[in-house]
């Protein structure tokens, strides 16, 4: 195993409790400033979501700040950053979160407020703001993905990852059909489903005394009665993609642009860090091979990159792309792509790329770990989705211990040129279809 290289990882105090109705508490304090991180985990996202109802969850992310049965709607907000907080909450395909930092005196209206809307919401459900948010939804749709150049990417990405009906094959904005079909009944179906104590982690970070925070979380949440865990089925890990699948789009983009995405195992796993190690050494910055050779070098490319999207339910996803220069062909910017994911799968990192993935790494972890709302963030992520909020404070020796062995043979098993599928977005102009 290569030498780790020197870091410092620290250690944050963290104490956990599960109330009877099946909350987990998590509790972090940390006295540096007057102020606390209030974090709440929800184990719902668009994996959980049934083909015909999708982008439920990211409706219920809007629905939340509609108001519950002792808040009237829009008034959760207002009362929030009244007391000075910053509030808000983000949909992926594995959970729903709601957060919000604000000082040590104003922790009882936060907690009263989430503990309201998550016993309460289906009460001040109406079909006003159902129809409200379902057009915020929409809107939020046009602007980002409708009315964008390359607004679906990943949309194909996911279709040409998975097979149809897969829990990860579709957006998490969803249909806008299924929305429409939406109604005030099967709304609140879903929150009844997955918004209960046993599937959310509450996490405090900040000046708070444990005991005290303890109590006051049961104070809130105590009351609100259990209810069954929700039942889902956890996709099984495919296999890599094989077959070299192609989907072309051809539209007005400025620039003709090409995809290649893989399979890659679950997140959570040694095989997916090996994998990030992998593709950031392959399009991390401006460092990177594919920079490095179709921007610097031959100068065929604007841009060029790679990425991870971790998921914990059988794989996740793994892409890179180039975007043409001077209307290179994309064909060759494609087999360009696939030769240097090629080389990487053969020959694996060098020591001076796997040094530079992770003294970055390490920079992004200990500056998110520096903030109590990321903090907060993190330890609710660990406790959701890998089980252990302790992970945390490891994180950094895990990542870092991946070998540049481990790299090459995850490279070979995952990311290989004949294992990827490959989008294509051709420029359209007036003169006619771009190379």
């Amino acid at each position: 195993m290569d030498p780790v290289p020197d870091f410092v990882q620290p250690r944050y105090p963290l104490l956990e409790r599960r109330l009877p109705n099946g909350l987990r508490v998590i509790v972090s304090p940390d006295r540096s400033t007057p102020v606390v991180a209030v974090n709440l985990w929800y184990d719902v996202g668009a994996r959980d979501e049934r083909p015909g109802a999708t982008g439920f969850a990211h409706l219920f992310e809007h629905l939340m700040f509609q108001g519950s049965e002792h808040v009237a709607s829009g008034d959760h907000l207002g009362a929030l950053q009244a007391a000075g907080a910053s509030v808000n909450a983000t949909t992926w395909f594995d959970r729903t979160n709601y957060f919000e930092t604000l000082p040590t005196g104003a922790l009882d209206l936060a907690l009263w407020l989430e503990a309201d809307r998550l016993a309460t919401l289906p009460v001040a459900l109406t079909q006003e703001n159902l129809d409200n948010q379902r057009d915020v939804v929409k809107e939020e749709k046009r602007q980002r993905y409708d009315n964008v150049p390359y607004g679906d990417v990943i949309e194909h990405l996911l279709a040409l990852t998975f097979p149809e009906g897969h829990p990860y094959a579709h957006t998490v904005i969803g249909s806008m059909a299924d929305l429409d079909a939406a109604s005030t009944g099967t709304a609140s179906g879903f929150f009844r489903r997955y918004y209960t104590p046993g599937n959310c982690v509450l996490t405090l970070v900040g000046d708070v005394d444990p005991p005290d925070a303890f109590a006051r979380a049961e104070r809130f949440f105590g009351p609100i009665p259990p209810s069954a865990t929700p039942l889902r089925l956890v996709p099984g890990e495919l296999p890599p993609l094989a077959g070299v699948p192609r989907l072309d789009v051809t539209r007005p983009v400025p620039a003709g642009t090409v995809y290649a995405t893989w399979r890659l195992p679950a997140g959570g796993t040694r095989a997916y860090d090996a994998c990030e190690i992998a593709l950031e050494v392959l399009g991390g910055g401006q460092t990177s091979r594919l920079h490095r050779e179709l921007v610097l070098r031959t100068r065929r490319a604007s841009s060029a990159g790679a990425s991870p999207i971790e998921l914990v339910g059988g794989n996740s996803v793994g892409f890179a792309y180039a975007r043409a220069l001077d209307d290179a062909s994309l064909d060759a910017l494609d087999e360009a792509v696939a030769e240097q994911v090629g080389r990487l799968a053969e020959e694996g990192p060098t020591e001076a790329e796997l040094a530079r993935v992770r003294v970055q790494f390490e920079r992004h972890w200990l500056s998110d770990l520096a903030r109590l709302d990321s903090r907060a963030d993190l330890f609710g992520c660990y406790a959701t989705l890998y089980g252990d909020p302790g992970l945390v404070n490891t994180r950094i020796a895990d990542f870092c211990s991946v070998s540049a062995e481990e790299v090459r043979d995850a490279a070979r098993a995952w990311l290989r040129p004949e294992q990827r599928a490959v989008l294509s977005y051709r420029r359209e102009t007036e003169e006619g279809t771009k190379r």
